[in-house]
């Protein structure tokens, strides 16, 4: 009996320092158990401050996704925060794909610490519903870390096995471009001029989420530059809202990446007339310039109806020869323009609309035709074109007082119309043409480059009296 006590006490002794070891190896410095799950969901599930944030993840199914691996940082609102956002309604009462993207808008796909965050953009999980872009989150550093201009992290750094949680004081709701308008303070003078005298036109259009929206948002050194030591309220009205107007393109989202060499039509109008908005021309040869003179330094600022790209100019209202200059199809156009001292086309396609003889509507022939021309009289270059003859050839090209849109050439077919030099040319409707004066067909290819005094159509054939 003596042995059988002995050897009980032996193997009790040699049991607990086998369970001793095992969870001095499991134990993770007292943190973390091996084997037992500490997920994002894990730590949401288990915190009854999160109560209201668990009952929208297990919503939308997210709760899944966020309990999965991954490398998530996620802003967690607290009950108190998501008692504001429903704002007396429940839960329930709220779209499961609004309260989806809602979630997600607080979600990144990468592990970034409070160490890692930085004043800038980055990317959440919400998409643009157009283009299906990842809506974009700014981060403001200067005085703790706020979001968007309206939740502020109040606790970081809460690590779990697939991210990282800080948590917010605020649901962080979807940004529509006025969010990131009002909340980047590299933007102050664009939303100043937005806001001029109390206007609230361009807030409310920019922030309708049933529209798209891509908008060119000069910086405040871009205003600085523009306003040349003047201040805001010296600049007209009507010109500032014109010009704030030719920054913006209604019903479209325009990526970065799926920008090519083309014209697209702002908001803005030539003398006021809804059917002729103002075209702006986009250059993707070296980054993305527009009208040849703004940059784009910041692209893909997405928002929920949206997108912004932040600009280093101000762009400002184009004449006709901005496009002839802008426009590398049109460089032949623009050496024959300026092809003798003499010759003031320049000076005079710039007029500005109302004053004689604009506006203009310029045929505009674009390179090839002029390498046509060159071929068709046995010629290398314009310098072998006779100075009077290349000064009426380009006279043919412009008519003097009239805005003519493409639509308009219907009621002009079979029509001859004077030119800048006094010559009569011919419209064609259908195919689209100038007929010139020695009966030749100059096919309009491309129509409606809008200008605030006049309209560009581009021809493939130079228009001839020779």
């Amino acid at each position: 009996m003596k042995n059988l006590f002995n050897f009980t006490k032996l193997a009790f002794l040699a049991l607990t320092l086998l369970v001793s070891v095992s969870c001095d190896d499991d134990d993770d410095n007292g943190n973390i158990i091996e084997g037992e799950s500490n997920t994002i969901a894990d730590f949401v599930a288990g915190n009854d401050d999160y109560s209201s944030l668990l009952a929208a993840l297990q919503e939308t199914d997210l709760d899944a996704t966020l309990a999965g691996s991954g490398t998530f940082t996620v802003f967690a609102p607290n009950n108190a925060a998501f008692e504001t956002f429903l704002d007396g309604a429940a839960l329930e009462d709220v779209d499961t794909d609004v309260l989806r993207e809602v979630l997600l808008n607080h979600v990144l796909n990468t592990t970034l610490t409070s160490t890692d965050l930085t004043t800038g953009y980055v990317t959440n999980l919400a998409t643009e519903p157009s283009s299906n872009a990842n809506i974009s989150l700014y981060v403001d550093t200067t005085d703790g870390v706020v979001l968007n201009g309206q939740s502020t992290v109040t606790t970081p750094d809460i690590e779990t096995d697939n991210g990282v949680i800080h948590a917010v004081d605020t649901v962080i709701a979807l940004p529509t471009i006025a969010t990131f308008a009002t909340t980047n303070p590299a933007l102050t003078s664009l939303v100043a001029a937005l806001t001029d005298e109390g206007n609230t036109t361009f807030t409310t259009l920019l922030s309708d989420t049933e529209q798209d929206f891509t908008v060119f948002a000069p910086t405040n050194d871009a205003f600085a530059a523009f306003l040349d030591g003047a201040a805001l309220e010296d600049v007209d009205n009507d010109v500032l809202a014109q010009v704030l107007s030719n920054h913006v393109v209604p019903g479209a989202v325009a990526i970065s990446g799926t920008l090519t060499n083309s014209y697209v039509n702002t908001a803005a109008t030539f003398n006021g007339e809804v059917d002729a908005p103002l075209s702006l021309y986009i250059n993707t040869d070296n980054g993305v310039t527009l009208n040849g003179g703004s940059d784009v330094i910041i692209a893909d600022i997405v928002a929920v109806n949206g997108v912004v790209h932040v600009v280093d100019t101000v762009i400002g209202l184009p004449d006709v020869t901005t496009f002839a200059t802008a426009d590398p199809n049109f460089s032949t156009l623009v050496a024959a323009l300026t092809a003798d001292a003499s010759f003031g086309y320049v000076g005079a396609l710039q007029t500005p609309n109302g004053t004689d003889p604009a506006p203009f509507t310029v045929l505009a022939p674009v390179n090839t035709a002029f390498e046509n021309l060159l071929t068709d009289l046995g010629v290398d270059s314009l310098d072998d074109i006779d100075t009077a003859t290349l000064a009426a050839t380009l006279e043919l090209h412009v008519i003097a007082g009239a805005n003519v849109r493409a639509e308009d050439l219907a009621g002009l077919d079979g029509m001859m119309v004077e030119t800048l030099g006094g010559t009569n040319i011919t419209i064609q409707a259908d195919p689209a043409a100038a007929i010139d004066p020695d009966n030749g067909e100059n096919p309009i290819v491309a129509t409606n480059v809008q200008a605030t005094n006049g309209v560009i159509h581009a021809v493939s054939r130079v228009l001839r009296d020779l």
